[in-house]
Order: structure tokens, then sequence, then C-alpha cells
């Protein structure tokens, strides 16, 4: 592990379209035909035990990969290369540099620790049409008391200070202020891509650590530009051009084809839509047409929307939105009678989840695609019994919550990259300060047990700014309430370009 995050700057990537925050056609195609050649992601060989059959061996692994990543990052930064330097400028790997000159006069290293806690400060939805994905905050919560009760952290508790802002971008910011300004926050990190897009900015320019984002827009893979923020699933834009992908391998014999698509009318939604349309604009043989329509973030209903949907007598559904707008979506499609008319519907990764947004649509969510993001949902039935798994399960319930949520389930699982995270972070030379979570969060690569085999997760300095660049391929069986993996998982690490966000101008520059 430690030696495959050495210092170097070459990457042998192939030349990339200037679409950053996307994978390319060409190397999405590779990874799904299996034919990625030398530039391929593999699994690195690695000292470490990888026994993941039992809850000792993932977690025995997980101590060291720990140990080899704080390592390579101590012996960096005895040796001068990492670390803050003379002239203040915080040095990593493959080009990371951040100007610490730049930060507020009164910025601190250590602002938020005390002796016995770290304040990690978090806005998020939990009222509202999305008011499911407050259970992710519920899960990460019941992941660090877990850790707290372990006494890793140098005698530190991780205090986990929640913000509900209705998925009301005017509300981050408020909260953002508070969080800054009142509650003395160490690190800060949010949902939703319209909030986190209103406030990324003022929290790089504070010099705050915001890790693994809770939404795949790709503007969270700015490491130059926004070098505190980090990104966390698949890119939005990514997941996009699979969609497509999956329409020329699976559709051959009736391209092209028409596509509709209902989107969000919000930054989120957008970033779907640019995704998709980019994909078109670039394989007409693949797209004859291609309808968006958008629907208020708010809307209790989408019968206008999917009725002008079924009007276009599309061959190809694909719901570009979150929340209960997922579940409406599924709904409103059958009820209209296209779905016996399609030749496939797809539901997007951030709706995987089977509790919220799959089961109560009943047999109308039968045979639903989804481009997955790799993520194993801690409610399906044929993964319940996964040593994490049925931990991550057990814990949810010892602490009073229900474990048949999924996206509580997904919310022990995402702590768990935070915790291994500070874990690094604490045990370099100086101990926990935002400087050294910014190394060990550039320096990153773990197995994660809730992310399907055959997925790196990795984050690297300024040449890998996307923790998850693959994704299954998986159908809904609502008589079992679980998701079926078809074919082979994609995956294609390292491979995306960065993205500078520009909403005027196309997305990604």
């Amino acid at each position: 592990t430690a030696d495959d995050h050495g210092d170097d700057d070459d990457h042998d990537h192939e030349e990339e379209e200037d679409t950053g925050g996307t994978l390319s056609q060409d190397a999405v195609e590779k990874a799904v035909s299996g034919e990625g050649g030398d530039d391929a992601a593999e699994e690195e060989e690695s000292d470490c035990p990888q026994d993941r059959s039992t809850l000792e061996g993932i977690f025995a692994e997980a101590d060291c990969n720990r140990d080899a990543i704080i390592a390579m990052i101590t012996e960096k930064m005895e040796a001068g290369e990492w670390g803050v330097n003379s002239d203040n400028h915080l040095i990593g790997p493959t080009g990371m540099e951040i100007d610490l000159n730049e930060c507020p006069a009164d910025w601190s290293n250590t602002h938020g620790l005390s002796d016995d806690t770290m304040r990690f400060g978090q806005t998020t939805v939990q009222s509202g049409n999305l008011a499911a994905y407050g259970n992710l905050s519920v899960g990460m919560q019941i992941y660090f008391d877990y850790v707290n009760s372990l006494d890793v952290l140098s005698g530190r508790d991780i205090e986990f200070i929640i913000k509900d802002d209705g998925y009301v971008a005017a509300q981050t910011i408020e909260y953002v202020d508070e969080l800054i300004e009142s509650s003395n926050v160490h690190l800060l990190q949010g949902l939703g891509s319209p909030n986190g897009l209103a406030v990324y900015d003022k929290i790089n320019d504070e010099c705050i650590p915001h890790p693994f984002y809770l939404s795949g827009h790709p503007a969270w893979g700015d490491p130059e530009l926004h070098p505190w923020t980090t990104s966390y699933q698949m890119s939005y834009s990514t997941e996009a051009v699979l969609w497509g992908t999956w329409i020329k391998v699976n559709l051959a014999d009736k391209l092209p084809v028409k596509v509709a698509g209902l989107v969000m009318d919000n930054d989120f939604g957008l970033a779907y839509e640019m995704g998709f349309e980019a994909y078109v604009e670039q394989n007409p043989d693949v797209v004859a047409e291609y309808l968006p329509v958008r629907h208020d973030p708010a809307a209790p209903t989408l019968t206008n929307e999917v009725t002008t949907i079924a009007a276009f007598a599309p061959d190809v559904f694909i719901s570009m939105t979150a929340g209960n707008p997922c579940l409406l979506a599924i709904q409103e499609v059958e009820a209209s009678g296209l779905l016996d008319e399609l030749s496939a519907a797809f539901t997007p990764s951030v709706c995987k989840g089977i509790a919220a947004y799959l089961a109560p649509a009943g047999m109308a969510a039968d045979d639903w695609w989804v481009v997955g993001g790799g993520r194993i949902d801690t409610t399906d039935p044929g993964k319940i019994d996964l040593p994490f798994i049925k931990f991550a399960r057990d814990l949810i319930s010892d602490a009073g919550e229900d474990p048949d949520i999924s996206l509580t389930g997904e919310g022990v699982c995402r702590g768990l990259d935070f915790t291994e995270a500070f874990r690094i972070a604490d045990a370099l030379p100086g101990g926990m300060s935002r400087t050294n979570l910014m190394l060990a969060l550039r320096n990153f690569k773990v197995y994660n047990p809730c992310i399907m085999d055959g997925i790196q997760t990795e984050l690297k300095g300024n040449s890998d700014a996307y923790f998850i660049e693959g994704s299954d391929f998986s159908q809904f069986d609502a008589e079992a309430q679980s998701w079926n993996i078809i074919g082979e998982v994609v995956d294609a690490n390292g491979g995306t370009p960065n993205c500078r966000w520009d909403k005027a101008n196309g997305g990604c520059r």
C-alpha cells in the first residue's frame, strides 16, 4: 500500500478529452470490456493480510493498511518532502500544494480540537422531500460512537454537530457560517449538490477540511482551486456515460434509441443532464433523440412530467432525481403504462436504497436498473450475512435504530472512511491537525467492505481526485427485495480528469 503512494508525478493514463469529472467513453468501454491494457486499474500486491471472510480479518487488513500509509507519509514528512514547508505551504503527493499564507489571519491548524474532543460539523437534510438522506447522519453518528468507545484518537472523541438545512442552499450558508464562527469546528462536511456549491468556495477560503462530500457532483474533484474539498461517491457525469454504455451494449439491435430523462431542476439534476447530453452529442449512433423533462425539487407529484415523457414514447427512461421523487418516478411510470413500453428504466445511484425508494413501490420497481456506484445495500437479503454488513446492522440495532433503513447502514459504512482518515492524521508527526488530515485524505487508499470487490477506493494528491470511479450494473428483483449484479463491476481508478466547475460554460473545465 505504501509503495503505490510514492511521490511520483508519472501517471501513464491515456490522454483524456477535456471533460473533467467524467471518465471518457473510451476508458469506460475498456473497463466494461476488461480490455484496459497496461493502464487498466489493477489490484496492487500488498503485504497486508486479506482475510475478508471474517470481521477480524477485515479489521486486521485495515490496521495493516493504515500503518503502511502512516509510515509512508511520516517518512516523507521527516525527510522534509511533505508537510508544511518554510514558505508555509502544505506539500503532498503528485503536485499537492496549498498556500497556507492565504488562510484567514486567525486560522489555526488545531482549531476545533480540545484535549478530549474533535468537533466535526455537518449540514444535511433531515426534513422535506429528501429527509430520508438524514439517515446517513444517524449511521455516521453510530459509527463515530463505536470508534469513540475504542479510544483510538489520542483520547479525543468525535463530537458530531449536525444541522438540518432542509436541502435549502440559503439555509446551508447560514449554518456553515454558524458552524465556523460559533461552533468552532475542526472540519466540515455536507450533503446536496446545490448546497455544497453554495458554500465550498467559503470553506476553502477558510482553509477548513471538507472531506467526502455527500454528493456525486463532479465539482468536488478540483484539488487545485478547492484543495480542502474531497469527493466520495462516483461522479454523476461518469454515471451518465455508464448509462449510455449500457444502452450501447444491451440494446444493440435497437440502436439508435430514444431516451427520456426526468431531471430535478437544480444543480444536482443539471450535473446529470449535462453529463448525458454530452454523451448523446458524441454518440448519435446510440441515442437518436433525448428529451429531458425537469421537475421542481419540492413537487408533490410527477404526473404531468411523466405524461409528457410518455407522449415522447422513449425506449429508455432515466430518473435523474433524488429523494422522494425517485419513488414517485417509479410509481408514475407504472401508472402511466409507460413501463410496459420501455426497453429499460433506470433509477439513479443516489436512490439505490431499497427501504427508502424501492420497497415502497412494490412490484412497480421490479426489473428497474441502476448504475449503483458499487455500494452494497446493508438491507439487501443477499448481503446481510457478510461479516461487516452484519456488524453494521448489529451496531445500528444496539443503538436503538432500525437496521432495515438502507441509508442508516450506508452512514455506518461512510463513517468507516472518515474515521480511518482521522486515525491516520492523528498518528502523523504533530498529531491531529487540519494539515495532517489533508495529507491523510490526499494519500487515502483503503478497503471498505461496503464497496463491491473489484472497485478500488483511492485519493492521491492532485492526480486522483475521485475516491470511487467504478460501478455495478444492477437490476432490482422486487419479489426478493434485492439488487442483482448483472455482469462484472466496472472500475477505472485514477482515470477521471479533474473538474474545474464552470456552470455558465458547460460544466467541468
